[in-house]
């Protein structure tokens, strides 16, 4: 009988808190990594206990061993698998017979290894769930938990004395990251919880391990560092619940390649690459994305002064002893698209009141005199108190170096007397001022690229949204990537009705066959109708302004032969005929189920340009009208629909609406939508609507319909619908 593992606070006792270990392979060679962590565990001091198991040795660095987890006195919490590949399995296995609730494995030669290495992790996959043993790895160099002094890893970099301890919680699937992450978090000041490398995540997962830890008072927030997007729906249910506690989430995922958008079917997919998606996905859960190792570092003390709320165009006020030190950070944050405000006149005469003189630029540019308590002091208690900023920027010259004590003194006077955000870039290299900054939660940065890095990171976050936490998960069964059909557009339309967008009436014809009287006026537009042309321009598949029943007759046979010539093998019988329909803009609408993340809604310019110019705004789907309205925001194209220098203005309203409508079809219980395409959808005058005129749907391979597409009596008749 299979036994269910332990998940949520037992898991968490397990991994992080377990009363006994075991040490499975652990070397008596303290130059080998097997060695390291009965090292690592006797120099910290764990309290727990420790056993070793050796086949080879009666004992090992001193202490007893024995010969297999069968033989060990008392049954472990956690095992810690440091033996080669093959036993690897064999002892996870033992594990199971055993009821030993958690196993980290540090060997590799698994998915990475290949064909027989992806049957391997197979094999771990399955002794796992039919056992109920909870791994982590394979690939993982361990876990640690500094508060209770169990240093479980091989890392080396945890032979550091002193492991620096607070709140801090650290996951990665980098095992060799979280080394790197202590130290460099040391020379800043950073206090640890814990830090866990997942490796392969054959099991447990960076949300679920972060999730179990959620309730744990002593961790006030996350670092990740995401080498992929696996295991997303873990990864969301964990942010949204953090987002709930007010424990903050940063991260940094690797990988801005694009290469992945050329499988995609859809202008949608082109658009919305790999790391579109991964980046929509942390901003809609309220997780800080940065771009640098430092910032990842450096964010989360401006993050806990800072909860996720939505800030349209978050304004940051900069007061500075140095211009050149400003302009740099200035600069950076520029780049990101954060604004830096100049005081208003109401700012500029309250610092007057003071003996300060604002000048006109964007940043208060104390000069010399800044370098006095009074001054820097009186300058920043203005500026946090003005309403034109979300956050206080404070840059510091070279009296940070060598008078710490007066350069940022001011700088945490203030911190702790309001709570409008303030943060100090250090220009000079002042490890002194920036420590004393670190031990007093202020915000600070090193160089200008992670200031602007976390300070944008910081404004980007959302407000996660609640339907964000009952998504369907994110691979539906039966739908890999790329595992879909294209149906053909009328049977797209057809879907597109279910969920409430109205699109243009439409008839279907035969080519060869007499044209019917219509159900609608002259000029129409004539589309080639087949599933397995997707962008029918490029094939010559559509005929515009056709005036009569004579014209349409011709071009119904033109376009078969442009498509049959451009696409041999296809052939084409089917013609969809709609009624030339002219709006004051387009715009593309579109929905893509990311194999990862889930499904993402997408709004761009339309047409056919729209992958050139790549504007375009993208949430985790569904969305609701709020969220569709902030989107047309962030599409500079659409400022023309606003009614742009006179221009007519467009029913923006109803584009919301589309969106909120298409991005249902992510939620259906009854088919899986793949991929789904608007483009264009028609925007009429402000007021009359908008209306989908073209459309391309790609479904989950199983759910395409078992109908014929010779039979599709109702487009046929060009019922409208």
């Amino acid at each position: 009988m299979a036994l269910k593992g332990c998940t949520g606070s037992a898991l968490a006792e397990a991994l992080l808190r377990p009363r006994t270990v075991a040490l499975v392979g652990v070397s008596d060679d303290i130059a080998k990594t097997a060695a390291r962590p009965l090292r690592f565990l006797r120099r910290a001091g764990y309290g727990g206990e420790v056993y070793s198991v050796n086949p080879t040795r009666a004992t090992v660095q001193g202490e007893p061993a024995f010969a297999s987890l069968s033989a060990l006195p008392a049954r472990p919490d956690h095992a810690f698998i440091l033996t080669g590949t093959d036993a690897a399995i064999a002892a996870l296995e033992e594990c199971g017979r055993l009821g030993v609730p958690v196993a980290t494995i540090l060997a590799g030669g698994f998915s990475e290894a290949g064909g027989a290495g992806i049957e391997r992790e197979k094999r771990l996959a399955e002794i796992g769930r039919s056992y109920g043993v909870r791994v982590l790895g394979p690939s993982s160099i361990g876990v640690v938990n500094v508060h209770e002094r169990l240093v479980l890893t091989a890392n080396a970099a945890f032979a550091e004395p002193d492991l620096p301890e607070g709140g801090v919680f650290v996951a990665s699937h980098s095992g060799s990251l979280i080394g790197a992450m202590l130290s460099r978090g040391k020379a800043r000041g950073v206090g640890f919880a814990g830090l866990v490398s997942v490796g392969g995540e054959v099991d447990l997962s960076v949300g679920e391990i972060c999730e179990a830890t959620l309730d744990d008072p002593k961790i006030g927030g996350y670092l990740l560092f995401l080498e992929s997007m696996r295991n997303a729906d873990t990864l969301r249910r964990f942010a949204l619940a953090a987002a709930e506690r007010g424990k903050p989430v940063a991260a940094y995922k690797l990988g801005r390649s694009a290469e992945a958008a050329e499988l995609a079917v859809s202008h949608t997919g082109a658009l919305a690459g790999e790391d579109d998606v991964a980046d929509t996905f942390l901003r809609d859960c309220g997780i800080a994305r940065v771009e640098s190792f430092d910032g990842l570092l450096e964010i989360m003390p401006l993050l806990n002064r800072m909860p996720v709320k939505s800030v349209r165009h978050p304004a940051v006020g900069v007061v500075t002893t140095t211009g050149g030190g400003a302009a740099m950070a200035i600069d950076q944050l520029a780049i990101r698209g954060v604004r830096v405000a100049a005081p208003s006149p109401d700012t500029v005469r309250r610092l007057a009141e003071v003996g300060i003189v604002a000048g006109e630029g964007r940043l208060v540019d104390l000069t010399l005199a800044g370098t006095r308590y009074d001054v820097m002091k009186a300058a920043l208690g203005v500026m946090q108190t003005a309403p034109e900023f979300d956050l206080v920027l404070a840059t510091v010259g070279s009296s940070a170096r060598f008078q710490p004590d007066l350069a940022v003194a001011p700088v945490i006077d203030s911190a702790r007397e309001h709570d409008k955000p303030l943060a100090a870039f250090i220009v000079p290299e002042a490890p002194e001022a920036l420590l004393r900054l670190s031990a007093a939660g202020v915000p600070c940065f090193r160089a200008p690229e992670s200031c602007g890095d976390v300070i944008a990171a910081a404004f980007n976050r959302r407000v996660p949204r609640p339907e964000l936490a009952t998504l369907l998960p994110s691979v539906a069964p039966g739908a890999g990537s790329g595992a879909g059909r294209t149906v053909d557009e009328a049977e797209a339309y057809r879907l597109f009705a279910r969920v409430g967008v109205p699109h243009a009436p439409v008839a279907v014809l035969t080519v060869g066959e007499p044209v019917p009287e219509l159900p609608f006026a002259y000029p129409v537009v004539a589309k080639v109708l087949h599933p397995d042309i997707a962008h029918k321009t490029d094939v010559g598949g559509v005929a515009l302004n056709i005036a009569d029943a004579g014209a349409l007759s011709t071009a119904m046979a033109a376009i078969r032969d442009r498509v049959e010539a451009a696409r041999p093998g296809v052939g084409v019988r089917r013609i969809l005929v709609q009624p030339m329909t002219r709006g004051v803009g387009e715009v593309l609408v579109g929905l893509r189920r990311d194999p990862q993340a889930g499904p993402v809604v997408m709004l761009a310019a339309g047409g056919v340009l729209t992958e050139i110019y790549r504007d375009r705004a993208l949430r985790l789907a569904p969305v609701d009208r709020a969220t569709a309205l902030e989107m047309i925001g962030e599409v500079k194209a659409l400022q023309a629909l606003a009614g742009y220098r006179g221009r007519t203005a467009g029913d923006l309203g109803a584009v919301a609406d589309a969106l909120v409508a298409v991005s249902r079809l992510a939620v259906l219980d009854d088919v899986t939508v793949l991929e789904a395409e608007i483009n264009p959808l028609m925007v009429m005058a402000d007021g009359q609507g908008a209306v989908a005129v073209d459309a391309l749907v790609q479904l989950a391979t199983a759910d395409v319909p078992a109908q014929s597409q010779e039979d599709d009596t109702e487009t046929r008749s060009g019922r409208n619908r």
